[in-house]
């Protein structure tokens, strides 16, 4: 009976401390609080994150601006570099701007194209004209007079799925002409097969200021071909 009063008592004062404790903690008697969560890990980038991050953006934008860079510029290099920055030039567009301003230097944008206009082109090649005038078989019968170019300079602009091709021989030559009209105003010729052989009098008006023709053996090929200094480099950029 003095164990159940003593238990009793001690029961009675451990509620009473609950009390007091919760009376001073504002918390109600019989109410369990919430343990105090952790403050939450999720915070913004400090400023030395936020800082790298602004750096590795302007490194990203000097590299896609250099990205075009592929010629030495020298001293020209940083001036590149901050006009495309300040213009806001992409890869593409700064590329075309270098062929233009280095590449094509001294060259004239030439357009063209076949008799019904489904075939289109455009050539950069200086305003006076080289042309090969070939007494070959097939360039005698379509009086084929031509100045070469490299591929790069030549840029179909339609009329790809109109065009057809005709080889014969050695089939290296691609006398290509208009499936509609049957005007060849371009072709790959056998002596240049990396660049193309383009009909001068398939140009449009304005862009030619003279036309020099030299008369090429293609009787003899093979003879006019090694005898000749400059016409195999007259396709190479």
């Amino acid at each position: 009976m003095v164990k159940a009063k003593k238990a009793a008592g001690k029961g009675g004062a451990a509620e009473r401390q609950s009390k007091r404790t919760g009376a001073a903690t504002g918390a109600l008697p019989g109410v369990t609080r919430p343990a105090p969560q952790p403050p939450s890990a999720k915070k913004g980038p400090g400023k030395k994150v936020v800082k790298k991050q602004v750096e590795e953006k302007e490194e990203e934008e000097v590299q896609r601006c250099q990205q075009p860079l592929l010629l030495d510029l020298g001293t020209q290099k940083q001036r590149w570099v901050n006009f495309a920055k300040e213009q806001s030039l992409s890869t593409e567009e700064a590329a075309k701007l270098l062929l233009e301003y280095f590449e094509y230097k001294g060259l004239v944008k030439h357009s063209g194209g076949c008799h019904c206009g489904a075939v289109r082109f455009e050539v950069w090649a200086s305003s006076d004209l080289h042309v090969f005038d070939c007494n070959c078989s097939i360039c005698v019968k379509k009086q084929n007079r031509h100045f070469i170019v490299p591929s790069s300079r030549f840029k179909l602009l339609k009329g790809a799925d109109n065009l057809t091709t005709y080889k014969f021989n050695t089939k290296k030559a691609q006398h290509t002409f208009c499936k509609t009209c049957g005007v060849q105003s371009f072709y790959t010729p056998r002596s240049n097969p990396d660049g193309y052989g383009i009909a001068p009098h398939c140009l449009d008006e304005g862009t030619v200021r003279s036309v020099h023709v030299e008369q090429i053996n293609g009787k003899e090929w093979e003879k006019a071909m090694k005898e000749h200094k400059t016409i195999r480099s007259m396709s190479q950029s």
